[in-house]
């Protein structure tokens, strides 16, 4: 089942309380590739770095299973940057820069071997960009899994709802769904937003899990308790990497595999908040999955009579 992933590839600069990074690797379509790698290969990637790309950063994505031949590198340009400083309490962060660079006028091409794609992930990009891949492709894919952000919601919010329309699953964190429904309750903004086109909606909250809705059916899946947490940066895109991974691999689409996929994709994000950047995901085995999932499910795993 063919996994494509249009988003960014990009460089950060992070501060936490436990330290702090020079430029290294990141981006959203970097973390959900790395992430959806370990359980679907190869990961086609679409997107856009300058020439002050490492060449020893794509090797590694190559190394891990992902196609770059839909990776562009513009000749004489910088790639995108962002730097932040994260709160101690790891949830709230201060955006230092944000040099768009080659992102300010990304033209996603599709590659003829990237078409036909069973399973699209459109990492955070402008709506307008996620939605001219989605008309770029010759076949609509199986599924179809959009990320966004609420800075899209403030300045391009009627063109983020013609994108939404057009996908299976919406993942975004719980502020962001109560900013686009603009309900307070989890369930009724729910509700709400998948009136405007999605299938499934997933709302991440960090710390606190992660929900799934279909219908009227809700899935709730805790987040681990981890004794160390060093950057909380790709988390969210870890995530969604491993819940499309996973679908993609199984190529069941039932709620009852979504929900199995979540679990996948919070196992994801687990490890990632481990190291700076990426690094834990790069380091990781299909053992060590198995055994951070199996966690996951001892959470709430019980022997319950009702009487």
């Amino acid at each position: 089942m063919s996994l494509l992933v249009v988003g960014s590839v990009a460089f950060d600069a992070i501060e936490t309380p436990f330290g702090k990074t020079d430029k290294i690797i990141g981006g959203a379509a970097t973390y959900i590739s790395l992430a959806a790698s370990y359980f679907r290969k190869p990961v086609n990637l679409v997107a856009v770095v300058g020439d002050d790309f490492p060449a020893a950063d794509i090797r590694t994505m190559q190394e891990h299973g992902v196609n770059t031949d839909g990776l562009q590198i513009k000749a004489g340009e910088k790639s995108f940057f962002w730097s932040g400083r994260y709160h101690n309490d790891l949830n709230s962060r201060d955006t230092l820069v944000t040099e768009l660079n080659v992102l300010a006028n990304f033209d996603p091409v599709i590659p003829d071997s990237y078409q036909n794609c069973d399973y699209l992930m459109l990492g955070n990009l402008t709506p307008d960009v996620q939605r001219t891949v989605i008309q770029r492709l010759k076949r609509r894919p199986k599924l179809i899994v959009m990320d966004t952000m609420n800075f899209w919601m403030d300045i391009a919010l009627d063109s983020l709802k013609e994108t939404i329309k057009l996908v299976d699953v919406l993942t975004i964190n719980d502020e962001e769904a109560r900013q686009l429904s603009g309900e307070y309750s989890l369930v009724k903004a729910a509700r709400k937003i998948m009136g405007m086109g999605p299938k499934y909606l997933v709302i991440k909250k960090g710390e606190h899990g992660a929900l799934l809705f279909h219908n009227d059916q809700v899935f709730y899946a805790p987040a681990l308790p981890l004794e160390e947490v060093f950057d909380p940066t790709g988390a969210g895109d870890s995530f969604a990497g491993g819940f499309i991974g996973y679908l993609a691999r199984t190529g069941d689409l039932s709620f009852e595999n979504m929900k199995n996929a979540v679990i996948i994709g919070s196992t994801m994000a687990s490890f990632c908040v481990e190291a700076f950047g990426p690094e834990r995901l790069l380091k990781i085995d299909q053992k060590a999955i198995s055994n951070r999932s199996q966690a996951f499910l001892n959470l709430t795993a019980c022997d319950l009579t009702l009487v």
